[in-house]
């Protein structure tokens, strides 16, 4: 099994100036191959990751700043793009920008990554062209190095290694099932009525946070003093971003090791997260509703959950299905009946028809577990929709007279 481990790495200043500068290069290639592959597009040609590899190697001989990253590196960029490409479209990838791309480039030759420990806090790795590095043995690799990727992530470098750790996902797990519902409240409810959450921001950060936009707001583009308010600003959500993390994973190891099947709506967050068309007029509006619930949403980490979920589902075998996740906050779990007057509240749910009360979301959760067991049994759809267990014969043999049996006559 694959697995990633991170860790925190101490660059010289000499090998922070070069790992920027391979970054801006991965970066100018990327672009390149991107505007060249929309370029073909736009003629209806095509043009794929072996011939812009082969141009690439031609270029270094006219622009000798390409030679100064390492071969594989830039290699290692055209085929993310080409993943990119083949997935979303070559409209759809983004470009990216020097302001807001943080640089990351990936070593995907083995052979050429050396990894030494030289004591019970650091380590040391040899990657080509910037020799050995050291970073914080946080915890140990478990396991044989396969590539190893540098980030920076505001003022900080890390070097995350995809390690070959010899353990293989358990055939099944013998635990019962649970859904759970994702909320803007609380952050994830079990069918169990366990509620899982934890604030992410501190309310002297919240402050904190918003006098640092007024000062953005005050600063002029390019400035130095935009730039200093920019790295605190990204230093605040740092530490929310690694709260909210540390959170989705502890609940997708409790979950994953508890249960056998997991069952999670099926929710689009960038869909449900898109801005609001109009202009705010004022603070009541549609405009300025749908902005909050943006915000709550993207707080919660509901699409980090999911990512985390999957992930240690694959060390305990447990299942994980994604279910619709129309009304299921308006079906009563007791007696099947969807009424939208029945969610009387946020948090409560009092049915109109047998007078069923509960949380709300726990009701929710009970409606995504049903759903979940109808599609592993009954290959179900959504609630309240099942398809038959065998399909119908054709009408035209249904009507067809019965064969006759014995030896034809000619």
């Amino acid at each position: 099994m694959l697995s990633g481990r991170r860790y925190r790495i101490e660059f010289t200043p000499a090998q922070a100036e070069f790992a920027e500068q391979i970054g801006g290069i991965c970066r100018s290639v990327w672009n390149t191959g991107l505007e060249q592959r929309r370029e073909y597009r736009r003629r209806g040609a095509f043009i794929g990751y072996a011939e812009q590899c082969r141009q690439l190697a031609d270029a270094k001989r006219d622009f000798g700043w390409l030679s100064d990253a390492p071969s594989h590196v830039l290699q290692q960029t055209l085929k993310d793009l080409d993943q990119a490409v083949t997935t979303h479209g070559a409209w759809k990838i983004r470009w990216r920008s020097h302001r807001r791309w943080s640089p990351s480039f990936r070593f995907p030759d083995a052979k050429q990554i050396v990894v030494q420990q030289i004591g019970r806090r650091w380590g040391r790795v040899k990657l080509p062209k910037l020799g050995w590095v050291r970073f914080r043995w946080s915890r140990p690799l478990g396991g044989v190095v396969r590539s190893a990727t540098i980030t920076r992530d505001g003022r900080n470098w890390f070097v995350s290694f995809l390690v070959e750790d010899g353990k293989s996902t358990p055939e099944a797990h013998p635990g019962p099932a649970v859904g759970i519902d994702r909320g803007v409240v609380v952050a994830a409810t079990t069918s169990d009525g366990t509620f899982h959450d934890r604030p992410f921001i501190t309310g002297g950060e919240r402050q904190r946070y918003r006098r640092l936009q007024h000062q953005l707001a005050r600063t002029r583009k390019g400035s130095n003093r935009r730039k200093r308010v920019v790295a605190k600003l990204g230093a605040l959500m740092r530490r929310v971003r690694s709260r909210r993390a540390d959170f989705n994973a502890q609940l997708a190891a409790t979950v994953t090791v508890r249960y056998g099947t997991v069952v999670l709506e099926d929710l689009t967050t960038r869909n449900m997260t898109a801005t609001a068309k109009g202009t705010i007029e004022r603070p009541g509006s549609r405009v300025t509703q749908k902005s909050g619930l943006n915000r709550a949403i993207l707080d919660k980490g509901w699409y980090g959950l999911e990512l985390a979920v999957n992930n240690a589902a694959r060390h305990t075998g447990s299942k994980v299905i994604k279910v619709p996740a129309a009304y299921t906050s308006q079906t009563c779990s007791a007696c099947r009946v969807v009424d939208a007057a029945s969610r009387e509240s946020q948090a409560r749910f009092a049915c109109t028809s047998c007078g069923h009360v509960e949380h709300a979301d726990v009701n929710a959760a009970k409606n995504i577990k049903a759903a979940g067991q109808a599609v592993s049994g009954r290959g179900d759809l959504a609630i309240r929709r099942s398809v038959k267990r065998q399909p119908p014969r054709p009408r035209a043999r249904q009507h067809a007279a019965p064969a006759a049996r014995g030896i034809p006559v000619l």
